[in-house]
């Protein structure tokens, strides 16, 4: 267990090294997951639950490691997102754009705790897709896993649970029906 003197050691280093804010939407939300790209623990980094507006989630990138859908953020002037708020160290931040191959920077601004917060990294897709593909179970357990774990809404992860089970029904549907014409 770590002791209170080390953790206040740990904070105080956070506030001298360089550092940026970053929105987590998807897989990232999960710190467990975060932590296996960038290689160490993610929960002294977060912030907590944070809302992006005029955006909306879409399964717009199809991501060849995963075999699924994978999550993205459209424009969208009358949704919101919701998501995980990180102050990663600078040092992070190479391992963060590998992590995110096939997405680009995009600086947005979300608000946290009652706070705004500017100039924000979040990532986008780069070659949308038209139509939205389903996640598999494995990246469905990982994003709902992160939403909980980091405190989104009760009925944020309701509609987020609704809308890939939705899309894992639709695939299913198609792919019996593809077989029976086959």
């Amino acid at each position: 267990m770590e002791s209170l003197s080390s953790h206040r050691f740990s904070r105080s280093l956070q506030a001298i090294e360089p550092s940026f804010y970053y929105f987590a939407y998807g897989s990232c939300m999960c710190p467990v997951d975060l932590k296996r790209s960038l290689g160490e623990k993610m929960h002294p980094y977060v912030v907590g639950h944070a809302t992006l507006s005029g955006y909306r989630l879409g399964f717009f990138q199809r991501s060849q490691l995963r075999n699924c859908g994978v999550l993205d953020i459209v424009k969208d002037g009358r949704s919101q997102v919701e998501g995980v708020l990180y102050r990663l160290p600078q040092r992070l931040s190479d391992r963060l754009d590998e992590r995110e191959k096939g997405y680009r920077h995009e600086t947005i601004e979300v608000v946290s705790q009652g706070h705004r917060y500017a100039h924000v990294r979040t990532y986008t897709v780069i070659e949308k897709l038209t139509e939205e593909h389903a996640p598999n179970d494995w990246y469905f357990n990982v994003v709902l896993r992160g939403a909980v774990t980091c405190g989104l809404p009760e009925q944020y992860c309701w509609k987020l649970f609704s809308h890939m089970h939705q899309l894992q029904q639709t695939e299913a549907s198609q792919a019996c029906t593809s077989l029976r014409s086959a």
